[in-house]
């Protein structure tokens, strides 16, 4: 038995063992946009918040082609942070919330132009009452009780 060659074994399983760490680290979360005719999928990195986007499409004489889309305006890496994806019960809806978890900001990220992209990440001010100001809401002005539709 050679001790060096022991202590050679033991240093090349702890260097395979720290190269696979990272690996098995990844990570990510998925969920599918809310759109009830959508085939896609978000793809968000916990850590960093980028986030991107996958789903299915034809291609003639083929079993079909996954189309992705990198990150675009602001869906890149944010601030370290712990993110997540919310989709919606809207079932018309094809983006998805970025929330942080930590910090309780959120944006909301959608596939346009071929990249997915985000608005900036915001946070409800504490000084914002959550009761809708009456004054401000439109009437149907003809009578029939009817009000606008908001996004």
């Amino acid at each position: 038995m050679r001790p060096l060659g022991s202590a050679a074994l033991i240093s090349a399983v702890l260097a395979l063992g720290g190269l696979s760490s990272p690996a098995l680290a990844a990570s990510y979360d998925f969920v599918p946009a809310p759109q009830t005719d959508l085939n896609r999928i978000y793809r968000i990195d916990r850590i960093t918040g980028e986030v991107s986007s996958c789903q299915y499409g034809l291609q003639e004489g083929t079993v079909g082609v996954t189309l992705c889309y990198s990150a675009g305006e602001g869906a890149g890496a944010q601030a370290p942070g712990e993110y997540g994806l919310v989709a919606s019960r809207h079932e018309r809806e094809g983006g998805v919330f970025r929330v942080n978890y930590r910090t309780g900001q959120m944006s909301i990220c959608y596939v346009f132009d071929e990249r997915v992209v985000c608005t900036p990440q915001t946070t409800p001010s504490p000084a914002v009452s959550s009761a809708a100001p009456t004054a401000a809401t439109p009437s149907g002005g003809s009578g029939t009780g009817a009000s606008p539709q908001r996004p």
